[in-house]
């Protein structure tokens, strides 16, 4: 070899030898970005609050006590039992000030359809200030909870969040409203819309509680076919309205209602079914599915 071609070869090895070593450093020193992690949290469920709408509901918990409005809580004595729960699920505007001996005190999320939301802002002070360490999550049709400014409830709770920064509030997805009309579709073989049914607070609340908990402890909430019973006791709709229609006249008027209602008592027996797929116990009253 001679000695031009020699050198060439050296200075070209050299050059190699340099651009290994470079590209080194530089991919030690400026690793490739990794690929973009999914948002944490259960999906179905986001932020109402500007700037933050794509973040998910972020709570787990390991025992939950999950809190029926009934009547049949009156009495019930299970207050500091149920605040004993890692998380204290309740609905709606069911109040805990003046029952707490039965229905305990503290309450982690609540959950409430978009008819109550009124119910909550004429009260905000006590659910958006003094019980700022609970979360909301709120569900409603699309026609209500639109994002695009003509959704009239998510406007509503858009300013509570401006007005309340500290509260978590969310509200549950289209898609997810929709997953819930499959589930029912599917556990029911009846499509909800064409037989004129409205899914419940309590059947949103379920499944809330199912995406969450390892373990659900539901108290005051009866079983399919306690209305039929000749032993049934009639107890309040809710227990705190003591004077409103009792609660077995109240299901069997949904149940059987052609359009708008809700299916209490077909919802008790899907509960039933679920109740052997997760860890779910039923108290006051207590029944096994």
């Amino acid at each position: 070899m001679n000695p031009l071609m020699h050198r060439w070869l050296c200075l070209l090895s050299l050059s190699l030898l340099a651009l290994f070593w470079f590209g080194h450093v530089i991919r030690r020193d400026h690793p490739a970005p990794s690929p973009a992690a999914p948002p944490a949290g259960i999906r179905g469920y986001t932020r109402v609050r500007p700037g933050e709408m794509d973040q998910l509901l972020a709570l787990r918990c390991g025992r939950c006590a999950l809190i029926s409005s009934s009547g049949q809580m009156i009495g019930a004595g299970a207050g500091e039992e149920i605040d004993r729960a890692g998380c204290v699920i309740r609905m709606n505007n069911a109040p805990t000030r003046g029952y707490e001996r039965d229905v305990g005190s503290r309450t982690t999320v609540r959950v409430a359809s978009h008819t109550s939301v009124p119910l909550l802002v004429k009260n905000e002070r006590y659910y958006f200030q003094q019980s700022a360490n609970t979360t909301y999550v709120f569900w409603g049709p699309e026609r209500n909870m639109r994002q695009d400014g003509k959704g009239r409830v998510f406007n509503t709770l858009l300013k509570v969040a401006k007005k309340y920064p500290d509260v978590q509030i969310y509200a549950v997805t289209g898609d997810k409203v929709q997953d819930c009309d499959n589930v029912f579709q599917n556990e029911t073989g009846k499509n909800r819309l064409k037989t004129g049914a409205y899914l419940s607070t309590g059947f949103f609340t379920m499944i809330l509680a199912i995406d969450m908990c390892d373990s659900i402890q539901v108290y005051g909430m009866i079983d399919n076919n306690h209305c039929t019973q000749a032993n049934n006791s009639a107890v309040p709709y809710h227990y705190y309205e003591k004077s409103r229609l009792d609660e077995c006249k109240m299901y069997r008027f949904h149940e059987n209602t052609s359009r708008g209602g809700h299916r209490f008592i077909t919802e008790k027996a899907i509960y039933a079914k679920w109740a052997k797929l997760h860890k779910i116990e039923f108290k006051h009253p207590s029944w096994n599915p």
